[in-house]
């Protein structure tokens, strides 16, 4: 890929134009997982350490709970995307109803696990004695909305594979008002505290889930698919996923390392840490909206027998990553000063936290190439390689991070770990990528 010439200029500008189109209202859908924590930590920070730092260990596990399915999200679009490629609406809509009954079925099982073992699953992520109830609080009733979220995942794949970035924008913005107005209302005007925070949460995912469904439903019988849940469907659903689970399950784990490791070090350090993270988070999407224009353009590209505008597409995706990546890191240094007071007053949680934040900001530009390859190879339906990688990358990382604890270094440490497993998956999606295997044309993979 590198050794490619350069893109004509009419070329670089047609690319320009669809990853505009797509990654900018993709942004604004992204971030609202991120928002939504960030929102979180902001009311419940100003309740007390503990608290903050009990909502950093059940927002972790929350948020593993729901991103190890995201498959529900990704695979979907990028075998939509194909299919709208090669001419066939139909099927495209047919498997995303798939998908969203898929999402109904996980969201009903992580309840059943969630509910009864919410102490124990908390117990053995490290809370300290003080944060541990509040964690236990949150995670129980943050779970009911577990499906609402799956199916907003599922939902958000059929439309982006219909190149629809803008509907998925919308509904993000109207729930991350809600969001923080019931929380606000929940935590301080009804006194709920840390469980008002929780229940705000969920009844503004059930409000998108609703949304994406009314949107998702119209599509299915404007183009004649069927609304019915098909046990072959589902299954088929269910298996095309399966590579991006284990994608995303090892991500998962390196992020609950990581939490766990700074929960050892401390309640100052995870209350630090769930700030750096949300805003790590925060960041990392925007990045990832460039990897959902890809998700989307380059399904489209292969799935019209275009192999040479995939290539192109992803070359300029590039671009656009480490380009991004470079303003990202020079916000956050410009920043910082004035990101910490909104989250915390204690001095030493911002102590903590000001140089983790230093060691985010270098590695934007090494994100940036990360999350844009990624999403071209999910668009190309390269699953079984991305798992191979995300495994490796995990094998590197989790011994470095648990030697934190014993070397020292505290929170700056362990971040640098986190820029040290970004490098590891950036040269693996590099290689992967200049190889040109993951260009396999026609309307399915």
């Amino acid at each position: 890929m590198s050794q490619a010439p350069a893109l004509p200029k009419a070329t670089r500008r047609r690319h320009d134009r669809e990853i505009v189109a797509l990654a900018v209202p993709a942004f604004g859908a992204l971030v609202a997982e991120p928002l939504f924590v960030m929102a979180d930590s902001a009311i419940v920070g100003h309740l007390g350490t503990a608290q903050l730092a009990g909502l950093g260990v059940a927002s972790a596990l929350l948020t593993t709970a729901v991103s190890v399915f995201v498959f529900l999200a990704y695979a979907t679009t990028a075998a939509v995307a194909r299919r709208v490629g090669a001419g066939d609406l139909q099927a495209a809509v047919r498997q995303g109803m798939d998908g969203i009954w898929l999402a109904l079925l996980i969201g009903a099982l992580v309840i059943a696990i969630a509910l009864p073992f919410a102490p124990g699953i908390v117990d053995i992520f490290g809370a300290s004695a003080t944060a541990a109830p509040y964690a236990t609080t949150y995670l129980r009733i943050s779970s009911l909305g577990i499906p609402a979220m799956l199916v907003v995942l599922a939902a958000t794949g059929v439309l982006r594979g219909l190149q629809d970035t803008r509907t998925p924008l919308y509904v993000a913005i109207a729930g991350f008002i809600a969001n923080a107005g019931l929380n606000v209302t929940l935590v301080y005007g009804a006194g709920l505290g840390i469980a008002g925070s929780a229940w705000g949460t969920v009844i503004a995912q059930c409000g998108m889930a609703a949304a994406y469904l009314i949107v998702v439903v119209r599509g299915a019988r404007r183009h004649g698919a069927s609304l019915r849940p098909d046990a072959a469907g589902i299954r088929a659903s269910a298996q095309a996923g399966a590579p991006l689970l284990v994608r995303t399950l090892s991500l998962r784990a390196i992020l609950m390392i990581a939490t766990a490791v700074a929960a050892r070090l401390g309640d100052a350090d995870i209350a630090a840490h769930q700030i750096v993270l949300s805003l790590w988070s925060l960041l990392a999407f925007a990045l990832d909206a460039i990897a959902i224009a890809g998700q989307a353009v380059i399904g489209r590209y292969l799935g019209a027998d275009d192999a040479v505008g995939a290539r192109e597409a992803c070359r300029r995706m590039v671009q656009w990553g480490i380009a991004t990546g470079v303003v990202l890191g020079v916000l956050v240094i410009a920043a910082r000063p004035l990101f910490l007071p909104l989250f915390t007053g204690d001095p030493a949680v911002k102590n903590i936290a000001l140089p983790a934040l230093l060691v985010v900001a270098f590695s934007q530009p090494i994100s940036g190439v990360v999350f844009v390859l990624d999403g071209v190879l999910m668009g190309a339906g390269d699953g079984p390689y991305l798992a191979g990688a995300m495994v490796l990358t995990l094998t590197v990382f989790a011994p470095v991070a648990l030697l934190v604890p014993v070397l020292g270094g505290g929170l700056t440490a362990l971040w640098g770990a986190m820029t040290l497993m970004m490098a590891v998956r950036m040269l693996t999606l590099w290689l992967r990528a200049r190889s040109g295997r993951w260009v396999v044309t026609g309307a399915t993979r």
